[in-house]
């Protein structure tokens, strides 16, 4: 009786096949050695399986786990981490997994094993804060140290003011103290975003209230669900242009979105609708960093530790005038800037 021959095989039968890891037959996959799967959703046909060869089909080394690959993105963000940016997680990289940022290979799909030279070059590139604020979201401890606010000012804009609503939640054991418990998690672009879409918000005084004063939130009222509205002036606040200029995109703009409460000479507008329009058409941008100087004070033996600006300088083409008090100057000695004001 004659042996069948397989005519399809999955990534498991595939290794086997060649004789291969399956990471590497995973690697081969996801970074285009072999062609993509042509016989069904992660079914390969014999010939393309025997087409590519073990020669052919090359893994890394050894595959990394996700906590040190979380370990060597954050060292790529800066040592110290800058001000304003949470460490990247184990986590995190299976949400880059999962944007195709990153190769799977093995392992939970949460806390996925990935290529060690994969993650060096995503390292590298000078775009990695702008992809993590895109592709990760965010704990509530992460989203307080990403927006640069204490955690219970956090809780504030997220619950009783509701500027942010939860993405997604997860389920955290803590066993021996408290049991399961459900963290919402955040878009972390959408906390990026928030002190360019709420330009009327005094987020520096939000940033410096120092523990038992009463944080300027606690002044403001909830917005109603559904009705956070903003005018056009409030519309050029936030692209930091003249009124007449968001007059004008309403004028020439088709897909500019349409009033939904106010009257005809004083129209108000749904303000994610409105940030979604100006994102689309390039006229915001997500902060991928402080917009507020950093100062990194000289210590001794050589150690440096970086510091926020309490009151804001003023900008000159690329520098900043001002940017310490003299009280500061005196208490803090020798201070060098580490970015600018925004």
């Amino acid at each position: 009786m004659a042996r069948s021959v397989r005519e399809q095989y999955d990534e498991n039968q595939a290794a086997g096949r060649l004789r291969v890891p399956l990471a590497a037959w995973r690697w081969a996959a996801g970074s285009g050695l072999v062609p993509p799967a042509d016989a069904g959703p992660g079914l390969w046909s014999r010939a393309v399986v025997e087409a590519a060869g073990p020669e052919q089909v090359r893994g890394p080394a050894g595959p990394i786990g996700a906590g040190v690959a979380a370990d060597r993105l954050t060292e790529a963000l800066g040592v110290p981490l800058p001000i304003l940016r949470p460490r990247v997680t184990a986590s995190a990289v299976g949400h880059l997994v999962r944007a195709g940022l990153l190769v799977y290979l093995g392992g939970d799909r949460q806390f996925p094993d990935v290529h060690p030279d994969q993650v060096a070059a995503l390292a590298r590139r000078r775009d990695l804060p702008a992809l993590l604020d895109r592709h990760v979201p965010l704990g509530p401890d992460q989203a307080a140290r990403r927006l640069g606010v204490r955690r219970t000012d956090f809780d504030v804009i997220a619950g009783r003011l509701g500027w942010l609503a939860p993405v997604a939640s997860v389920d955290i054991d803590y066993k021996h103290h408290g049991g399961v418990t459900t963290v919402p998690i955040y878009d972390a672009q959408g906390i990026a975003l928030l002190e360019v879409v709420r330009p009327s918000m005094g987020w520096r005084a939000v940033r410096t209230v120092t523990a038992g004063r009463r944080s300027p939130l606690a002044a403001l009222h909830p917005t109603a669900p559904g009705a956070d509205r903003v005018f056009l002036a409030e519309v050029a606040r936030i692209a930091r242009v003249d009124r007449a200029a968001v007059v004008n995109w309403r004028r020439r703009r088709p897909d500019f979105p349409d009033p939904v409460a106010g009257t005809d000479i004083h129209p108000k507008f749904d303000r994610r609708q409105v940030v979604a329009w100006l994102l689309a058409h390039d006229k915001i941008e997500v902060p991928t960093g402080p917009t507020i100087a950093s100062l990194m004070q000289a210590g001794p033996g050589g150690a440096t530790h970086r510091l926020p600006v309490a009151r804001p300088g003023r900008r000159r083409g690329r520098g900043v005038r001002d940017v310490a008090a003299p009280a500061d100057r005196a208490r803090y000695g020798p201070l060098a800037v580490m970015g600018k004001c925004g």
